[in-house]
């Protein structure tokens, strides 16, 4: 058993940065893959990010290469998301997936754990 606790969600204005963190607790973190998803209002999850068990290999959706970027610390059991140069069009609420593989992906299915997600606004 996995659970995962989101936090480092908010308000902030278009430009501006965030850092999400997401802290596991259960054995075997460090063979999981972790990701990142979210969901605005009306829409379907999607993928965001995501990173290998030892953390050698990222895996980021197109919408946000460049501007987002994933990391774990697998002394702390914990994977970020560093959320630089935010859009409107970022506002949903951001979940944590561990994986039941060490290989990063985007695929919904491959991920068996979940939090409960943390909310993050962009104002234009």
């Amino acid at each position: 058993q996995v659970r995962l606790v989101e936090s480092g969600g908010g308000l902030v204005q278009a430009g501006g940065s965030l850092r999400l963190s997401c802290a596991a607790s259960g054995r075997g973190f460090s063979s999981r893959a972790m990701g990142w998803f979210r969901q605005a209002p009306g829409k379907e999850r999607e993928f965001v990010a995501s990173i290998s068990g030892i953390g050698g290999s990222t895996y980021s959706a197109d919408s946000v290469k460049g501007r987002f970027t994933i990391a774990r610390d697998n002394t702390k059991n914990t994977v970020y998301l560093q959320m630089n140069s935010l859009k409107p069009e970022d506002t949903a609420v951001y979940y944590c997936a561990a994986g039941k593989y060490s290989s990063p992906t985007k695929t919904p299915d491959a991920y068996d754990y979940w939090g409960q997600g943390t909310q993050v606004t962009v104002s234009s």
